[in-house]
């Protein structure tokens, strides 16, 4: 009775362990793996100390499981913009400082695309490209600016997301150049 009881026993033990062998690695991603994933790319448009608009790539940091901490925000917004006049991705050349598109954000907050394309340029004729799936993060509030430019034939639908007071986000950043 008593070794039948134990052979019962570590039957039990054995399959448990089994289970959580197999869930743990379901749950728990191997190291290899999660580092073979597509980074979460933010592109950062900011102010410099010369008062004028920048570009930066910053890789969002994500734990395991492919997840970053949670950012706080003061709402949500979508909305729909139409084509800009004239405007065309083929034309990469420098505004003049007169053009009255520019413009500075209203406060520090994502622009997420979620269809159409477009792109933000900031000083120096920098370009950023932004189609579906593009995140931007508007920090340029003061200065010059940044000129917006929505191109067709569609409309571009974007989620804005306005981010709490005290808000980091954090991770490698590479500067955006010609």
């Amino acid at each position: 009775m008593r070794m039948r009881f134990n052979v019962h026993r570590l039957g039990l033990v054995t399959m448990l362990s089994a289970v959580v062998a197999l869930c743990g690695s379901a749950l728990d991603p191997d190291p290899v793996v999660a580092q073979g994933r597509k980074p979460v790319t933010i592109t950062r448009i900011f102010t410099g100390p010369d008062g004028l608009a920048h570009a930066e790539d910053i890789e969002l940091k994500l734990n395991g499981r492919g997840v970053s901490e949670m950012l706080k925000a003061t709402g949500a917004e979508f909305s729909v913009r139409p084509p800009t006049p004239g405007a065309s991705q083929r034309n990469t050349a420098a505004s003049p400082a007169t053009d009255p598109g520019w413009h500075t954000g209203p406060a520090r907050q994502f622009v997420i695309t979620l269809s159409g394309n477009s792109e933000v340029e900031v000083s120096g004729g920098i370009h950023v490209l932004a189609g579906p799936g593009h995140i931007n993060l508007i920090e340029d509030t003061t200065g010059k600016g940044h000129i917006t430019r929505n191109f067709g034939p569609d409309d571009r639908v974007v989620l804005t997301i306005p981010l709490a007071d005290g808000v980091v986000i954090d991770g490698p950043r590479t500067p955006r150049t010609r």
